[in-house]
Order: C-alpha cells, then structure tokens, then sequence
C-alpha cells in the first residue's frame, strides 16, 4: 500500500446549506479544491458528508427505520440526492486540476444492522497508487438486517482509515473542534470523553451529529489511528501537518 496516505472528511455542514434546501456550497468547493490542488497531494482519500442533500430525504423515506416494499423508493431518491453532490465535489477538484473520481458506497459497502461490514478498498487502494484522488460519500447501502441503512462519512472514514493504514485522518468541519461548553477540546480519549458536554446538530441529521463522529473516531482511536477535527479554513495546515487548533482524538 501507498505509505503515507491521508484521509480528509468534507463535513456536510460546509459544502451544503445543511439547514434545507439542498443547496450546494460551490464556491466553499471551489475554494477548498484549490487548496487541495495547490499541494499536489497524490496520496489523499476524499470523504464527505451529505449535508442538506440526503439527510431529509433518508429521513422522510424513514431508511433508518429499515426499507421494504413500502419506503424502497427511498433508496433511490436518497442515493441521487447524495450522488449529485458527489458529483459537484468532483467536479469542483477536477476544475482544479486535481485528478479525482467518485465512488459510491452504494455499490461499494455493505452494512448489518446499521453498522458498515465491508467497503471495496482494494479499488481505491489502487486509485491513489496512480495518483488519482477518490471521493467517498455518505450513503444509503444494503442492510443485511434492515433491508437498507445511511451509512455516515464518518464510519466510511473510519473504515478506510484501518483497511488502508492512514498515516492522516483529518474531519473538516464548521466548528473550531469538538466543542464542551464554548470551548475547544483539543484532545479527546475515552478516559474522559463521558465527561464533555458535546451537542448534537440542531439540523436534520440521520447519523448523529457530533456525538456519532466522536463514536466512530474513538473507535478508530482504539485501532491505533488519531484523527483530527477542525475548521474548514484549516484544512491547508491539516495537509501540511501544521498546528490546526481543533481537537485531536486518540488512545
């Protein structure tokens, strides 16, 4: 495997308006691309969230709840609603200069009782050993227990980060960090996580905001890994290996 490969969530939070709407944040993609491209980082594994395109959708078809016959349309109106950002994200790397793909969990991840089994890594291992960036999503995957599920960037990230041996994971956000209080945590372990005060998103989110992310990262933590959580606008220091000012989550 490539050494050294960097993982990077895009929240859904700063490239949509998660508030409603599905309106994409092209010119905060444009932004973030070239930043990307500016660094000619050929090792890099793109994740990001769906914001406001997937989120209402999963949660008026109920897909959380499982998919049968009744919500099954589900599958495809939420999958199209995350795909088409998938698509924009792309699009905005690709304008830059950076040699990016996309690819969907749907046909790529399978999921029992709402936790991700299996992602098709080998593919993407291969990608960026040609030096070409894939771009993951949340999405709506095949549920062994329940029919279907969304699966978050979050445990994708997770995931990825294990089965290809991240030396770098870092979750861009809207926030400075993981917040308790008003006030930057800069280091979290499951020594005292209990004892923070971490809120969820007050907009329509399926996969459980904060609290979900710290979950999934601890876990990951478990595994040996850290990753970082911080604002957007760090995301150049984050690539560099620079001081960020957001959260670190470790063992």
């Amino acid at each position: 495997m490539v050494e050294e490969i960097r993982l990077l969530k895009l929240g859904g939070s700063i490239v949509t308006d998660k508030g409603g709407g599905g309106g994409i944040d092209h010119a905060r993609l444009a932004a973030i691309a070239r930043e990307i491209a500016e660094r000619g980082d050929a090792h890099l594994v793109i994740v990001h969230g769906a914001g406001s395109c997937g989120h209402p959708e999963a949660q008026e078809y109920r897909i959380q709840e499982g998919v049968d016959l009744q919500n099954r349309a589900g599958i495809a109106i939420t999958h199209e609603a995350v795909a088409g950002l998938n698509r924009s994200v792309v699009a905005a790397l690709r304008a830059e200069g950076v040699d990016a793909v996309g690819i969907h969990p749907l046909a790529a991840c399978h999921a029992d009782n709402g936790q991700l089994l299996s992602c098709e890594h080998q593919s993407i291992d291969q990608l960026v050993r040609l030096g070409i960036t894939p771009v993951l999503h949340g999405d709506v995957v095949m549920d062994t227990s329940r029919g279907a599920c969304i699966i978050s960037g979050d445990q994708i990230i997770r995931y990825l980060a294990q089965a290809l041996g991240a030396g770098r994971v870092g979750l861009a956000t809207d926030v400075p960090g993981v917040l308790d209080r008003g006030a930057v945590v800069p280091v979290i372990t499951r020594e005292h996580v209990k004892r923070l005060s971490i809120g969820c998103s007050g907009n329509t989110d399926v996969t459980g905001g904060m609290k979900g992310k710290i979950e999934e990262l601890l876990k990951l933590a478990d595994s040996g890994i850290e990753s970082h959580i911080f604002h957007v606008s760090h995301i150049a220091d984050f690539l560099d290996g620079k001081e960020h000012g957001g959260t670190i989550v470790r063992r």
